[in-house]
C-alpha cells in the first residue's frame, strides 16, 4: 500500500517554503535598493573605489616611513609624490620613444596603408583606385550629413574626459588622507557604532581592506606576467619600441578587456609597420597566446589564491559583472566578489554553533546569537 502525504507535514513544508521566500524576496528588494542608491552617489563612490585601490598599492611604502618614524602628514605626502612622479615616469617612458620615432612610424603607416591598397587590388578582392575613392567619398559625405552626431560624440567624449581628470585628482586627494589617517579610522568606526556593530564592521572592514590589497598585488603580478611574455615575444620577433609596448601592457593590465586588446593591438601595428606582415601575424598570434593563457589560467589561479576564490568564481564575476556595468564593472567584478565573500564568511563564522556548545532551543527558535 503506497504511503499517503501527511497534511500537517505538506501544509508546514509550504509554510516555511513561503517565509523563506518571503525573506529572499525582501533581502533581493534591499539589495536593489542599495545599488539604485549606489548609482545615484556614483560620481563620488567612484573616486572613493580608484582612491582606496591606490592606497593598497602605496600603503606598504607608508607603512615603512612610517614604522621609521616619518609623522604620518609629512610620510603620505612623500608616497603621493613618488607615486606621481612614478605615473608621469610611465608616461614619459611610452610618449619619449614613441615622440623619438614619429617621423619613422608615419612614413611605416603610409607604407602600410599602400600595401594594404595594393592587396586590395590584387586577387581575390581585385579592388580597384576609383573603388577605394568612391567609398572614401562616400564616406565622407556620410561623415558631413552626421556632422551633429559627430559634435555630440565629440562633446560627450571630453566630458568623458573632464570627469575622468576630476575623478583621477578626487582619487590622488583621498589616496593622500587615506595615507595619512587610514590607521585612525577603524578605532574611530568602532567609537561611532553602537553596541555589536562595533566590532563586527571594523573587523569586517580590516578583512575587506586585506583582500583588496591581496587583489591590487595579484593583478600587479598578472600584469608583469603579462608585458615580460610579450615583450620577450616581440623583442624575439625585433618589434621596435619593445619597451614602451612592455610598459604599456603592464599598465593597461588594470583595466580589464578594453586595456588588453589596446595594447596589444598597438603592438600589432607597430609590428606591422615596422616589420612586415608576417611578423604582425606572428605577434597577433603570440598575444592572443599569452592573453588567453593569462585571462582563462593565470590570473584565476592567482587571484583564487590570493583572495580565496575558486577560479570558476572570477571568471565567472568578470563575465557578470562586465555584462552589467562594462569596463567599469570588469574592473570592479573581482574585488567586489571578493568583499562578499569576506562578509559570508564573517557571518558564518558569528552564527555557526561551536562544535563544544549544543544548539539550545531558544538559539533554534529565535535565531539569537550571544554578544
Amino acid at each position: 500500500m503506497p504511503a499517503m502525504l501527511s497534511s500537517t507535514k505538506t501544509r508546514a513544508a509550504l509554510r516555511a517554503s513561503a517565509r523563506t521566500s518571503l525573506d529572499v524576496l525582501l533581502v533581493l528588494v534591499m539589495a536593489a535598493a542599495a545599488l539604485w542608491l549606489l548609482g545615484q552617489m556614483w560620481s563620488v563612490v567612484w573616486p572613493l573605489v580608484v582612491g582606496l585601490l591606490l592606497t593598497t598599492l602605496t600603503w606598504p611604502l607608508a607603512r615603512f616611513l612610517r614604522g621609521h618614524g616619518w609623522p604620518p602628514a609629512l610620510a603620505a605626502a612623500t608616497v603621493t609624490v613618488l607615486f606621481l612622479l612614478v605615473a608621469a615616469g610611465v608616461v614619459a617612458l611610452i610618449a619619449v620613444p614613441v615622440a623619438a620615432q614619429s617621423g619613422e612610424l608615419t612614413d611605416g603607416v603610409t607604407e602600410g596603408i599602400h600595401q594594404v591598397r595594393q592587396w586590395a587590388a590584387g586577387p581575390p578582392l581585385n579592388i580597384g583606385d576609383d573603388q577605394i575613392d568612391k567609398a572614401a567619398d562616400a564616406a565622407v559625405a556620410r561623415l558631413q550629413d552626421s556632422a551633429g552626431t559627430v559634435v555630440t560624440a565629440a562633446v560627450t567624449g571630453l566630458s568623458t574626459v573632464v570627469d575622468g581628470l576630476v575623478t583621477a585628482v578626487l582619487a590622488l586627494f583621498l589616496m593622500f588622507f587615506f595615507l595619512k589617517d587610514g590607521p585612525r579610522f577603524l578605532p574611530w568606526l568602532s567609537r561611532q557604532l553602537p553596541g555589536r556593530l562595533a566590532t563586527d564592521i571594523p573587523v569586517v572592514a580590516a578583512r575587506g581592506w586585506d583582500t583588496l590589497s591581496a587583489f591590487v598585488r595579484s593583478q600587479a603580478f598578472v600584469g608583469l606576467l603579462d608585458a615580460v611574455c610579450i615583450g620577450l615575444g616581440l623583442w624575439a620577433l625585433g618589434v621596435p619600441l619593445v619597451l614602451p609596448l612592455a610598459v604599456l601592457t603592464f599598465v593597461s593590465a588594470f583595466v580589464p578587456i578594453v586595456g588588453a586588446l589596446f595594447a596589444g593591438a598597438v603592438a600589432v601595428l607597430i609590428a606591422l609597420v615596422f616589420n612586415g606582415v608576417t611578423d604582425a601575424l606572428i605577434a597577433l598570434a603570440i598575444i592572443v597566446v599569452v592573453q588567453q593563457l593569462e585571462g582563462n589560467v593565470f590570473q584565476p589561479m592567482i587571484q583564487s589564491r590570493g583572495l580565496g576564490l575558486h577560479a570558476a568564481v572570477i571568471l565567472l564575476a568578470v563575465t557578470l559583472g562586465g555584462s552589467l556595468a562594462g569596463i567599469v564593472g570588469s574592473l570592479l567584478a573581482v574585488p567586489v566578489a571578493a568583499l562578499i565573500g569576506v562578509v559570508w564568511n564573517y557571518l558564518r563564522e558569528q552564527l555557526s554553533t561551536p562544535a563544544h556548545e549544543p544548539e539550545t532551543d531558544e538559539q533554534h527558535t529565535d535565531g539569537a546569537v550571544p554578544a
